[in-house]
């Protein structure tokens, strides 16, 4: 009896294996602050596996602490070398085996490690790995900037006006080195668009090219109608040409640090009628 259980146990796993290596999908990794913050991001996943994308969860547990599936992953402090888990990855590991990194919200103290360049926590050291493998990073832009345990201690859901700009300046860093941010709803949607660029659910990104048929220039305006305007779009567009009036179809989003970038230089935002 136990020999036919082995015997299954192998053709199990063969079977397994070779499903594995006929269908290879890319897989994307998202990171969630507690075990209960991936429940309002079901819908994301569905539209992940309806395209053929893969994806794992990781939760922190504390900010040098996560799990993987049963890994416990750790980051070491200054001087010291911490494994609990031998068989779990490093966190500079961890990106090896993904497409790239999604981290629907971010708080002001990793924003500020991963911006200075600044290891010591796991979503740190996560960004700094998945940037030099040059991966992306999708990041939440519709967020606080406060973490949700933070937000349940402190009774609040915003920061004072001088941790936002703080916040908004470590944002647009990071946008230097490569991250992108996004609507929480759209991260999905990005990441397809990204692995699978040639998908019918192609939507504008934050550091993609801007289609023909989405924007029209006439003597410093913009008649942009596409789905999302970036920071980074806005910081290009102004550089390269002056820009006075903006007029945005009624389904695009523009992103906080974006309206604030606008408002800085002047620049008028005139939204479509609605027809």
């Amino acid at each position: 009896m136990e020999i036919k259980q082995m015997v299954e146990s192998i053709v199990r796993e063969l079977i397994d294996s070779l499903e594995k290596q006929a269908v290879k999908r890319p897989k994307v990794l998202y990171i969630f602050y507690d075990s209960t913050a991936h429940e309002a991001f079901t819908d994301h996943f569905i539209w992940l596996n309806n395209h053929q994308v893969n994806h794992d969860i990781l939760f922190l547990d504390g900010e040098a602490s996560s799990w993987l599936g049963k890994h416990q992953i750790e980051c070491g402090g200054r001087g010291k070398t911490i494994a609990s888990d031998e068989f779990a990855p490093s966190p500079l590991e961890v990106p090896l085996e993904y497409e790239g990194i999604v981290i629907p919200e971010i708080d002001l103290d990793n924003a500020a490690r991963a911006a200075l360049g600044m290891k010591g926590t796991i979503i740190s050291e996560i960004i700094f790995s998945t940037l030099v493998q040059n991966k992306f990073v999708l990041i939440g832009d519709d967020i606080s900037g406060l973490k949700r345990a933070d937000r349940r201690t402190l009774k609040t859901i915003t920061m004072p006006k001088p941790y936002v700009n703080l916040f908004d300046y470590y944002k647009m860093e990071l946008q230097m080195y490569g991250v992108e941010f996004g609507p929480l709803k759209q991260l999905a949607e990005m990441v397809v668009n990204k692995i699978r660029p040639n998908s019918e659910t192609e939507i504008t990104e934050p550091n993609s090219s801007i289609k023909k048929d989405e924007r029209t220039e006439d003597n410093g305006h913009i008649v942009y109608e596409g789905r999302l305007i970036s920071a980074d779009w806005v910081a290009r567009e102004s550089k390269s040409k002056p820009l006075r009036l903006l007029r945005v179809g009624k389904r695009t989003i523009i992103s906080s640090l974006a309206q604030d970038m606008l408002k800085e230089k002047g620049i008028t935002i005139e939204y479509a009628a609605e027809g």
